[in-house]
């Protein structure tokens, strides 16, 4: 067994966790379940994604500065979701459209979005992960 720190919840502000859960609930083909606090908690493979409403103390909530990183069995389910939710990237990424399903310079098959609060995501197909050991 490993010494080192395993990653198990990130979070994502939004300003209406009721709609930002619809969303994420309708993107990640999962329910998700309400927390206290104005939080919802989607399961993600070990890793639980958090949306915490900041709205009910008067704050706009913040991005997060880069992109979450999904690994999809599916990855064309996911687009699919994603381009009924209208909210592919219109982004570059290495010369190719973000919300084109594209194999990326580095192995990966992926696409990127945006949620409604500016959260950046990419989804790859989990065959094609690279995490550095190529």
């Amino acid at each position: 067994m490993s010494d080192a720190p395993r990653m198990f919840r990130v979070i994502m502000e939004v300003a209406d966790v009721d709609s930002a859960s619809a969303f994420y609930a309708t993107l990640l083909g999962v329910k998700g379940r309400s927390v206290a606090g104005g939080r919802h908690y989607f399961d993600c493979g070990g890793v639980i994604v958090a949306l915490l409403d900041v709205s009910a103390t008067g704050q706009t909530p913040r991005p997060i500065p880069g992109d979450y990183y999904f690994a999809v069995k599916d990855l064309e389910a996911i687009h699919a979701r994603a381009t009924a939710l209208h909210c592919l990237s219109t982004q570059r990424v290495h010369g190719e459209g973000g919300g084109e399903i594209v194999t990326r310079p580095w192995g990966e098959r992926s696409f990127y979005a945006e949620d409604p609060f500016g959260n950046g995501l990419c989804f790859v197909d989990e065959t094609t992960l690279f995490t550095g050991s190529r």
